[in-house]
């Protein structure tokens, strides 16, 4: 397979945590204070896969993302996982990107860096969920594209053959290169990294590119280039009222069975 392989991640809350997570309703925004960020989950999955597959095909790995300085430190865990290199889209325009803005920058990031034969990304992310961003990558690079995958065979060097969740089972689908590939949790399990990988990981690279570097429009990207933007936030506060049913199992659920018709939930 001639060409990189380049990984896309993205920096999240860590999953522990999320109940510290607050709401600012006037800014629309989520207060992220003092709480810590890590690799989305199934992005480490995309880390792994790539470098399984650089294991069989010789290719060198790059993990990219796009976010504020603080992303950075995503970018030296992927690294110390066996990333060869990084590039870290960080500029204020990028700023309140939504999906589609987000792909824009990460598709410049990867025409520029050039020679790139394979995009691996995690199917979906723990903060929005969206699952979005690789069908929109695939579509402005006009790469083929597979979701949801839970394994990826290597072929000839030009296609690659990949087990797709499907329903109740899988199917398989063979892809031809260049690629994106989105993958699940049950791909693999990702690899912990040991003290020396993570002191070699401190001599790898990582570029840090705006949007010129990146070559995108700055009205194209963040804020300015996202069709979707906020509009109003609120919180909900679920009101519960407990009840206890006594008497025999015949006589608790008739019970049952009648107060849920009277709320005409049944």
């Amino acid at each position: 397979m001639p060409g990189d392989i380049a990984v896309c991640i993205k920096q999240v809350p860590h999953p522990d945590c999320l109940a510290k997570l607050s709401l600012d309703a006037a800014r629309g925004t989520v207060n992220r204070e003092g709480v810590p960020a890590v690799i989305n989950p199934v992005d480490r999955n995309a880390v792994e896969a790539s470098l399984r597959l650089r294991e069989k095909l010789r290719n060198r790995v790059i993990a990219l993302t796009m976010g504020p300085p603080a992303a950075r430190k995503a970018l030296e865990d992927a690294l110390a996982m066996g990333a060869d290199y990084a590039v870290h889209l960080c500029d204020r325009a990028f700023a309140g990107a939504d999906t589609l803005a987000t792909a824009r920058a990460l598709a410049g990031g990867i025409r520029s860096t050039g020679g790139i034969a394979l995009i691996i990304c995690g199917n979906t992310t723990i903060d929005s969920g969206t699952g979005q961003v690789a069908a929109q990558l695939a579509e402005m690079l006009d790469f083929p594209c597979v979701t949801d995958i839970e394994e990826i065979m290597p072929e000839d060097g030009a296609s690659l053959l990949v087990k797709r969740a499907w329903e109740q089972g899988d199917i398989r689908v063979r892809v031809r290169l260049p690629a994106v590939l989105a993958v699940n949790a049950k791909i693999n399990q990702p690899r912990l990294p040991n003290v020396l990988d993570i002191m070699a990981a401190r001599q790898k690279e990582i570029k840090e590119w705006c949007a010129a570097d990146a070559k995108v429009e700055a009205g194209c990207v963040g804020l300015a280039g996202s069709p979707t933007q906020f509009w109003q936030a609120g919180e909900f506060h679920a009101r519960r009222q407990g009840e206890i049913l006594r008497g025999s199992p015949d006589e608790m659920v008739a019970a049952a069975v009648d107060k849920l018709k009277k709320l005409e939930l049944i």
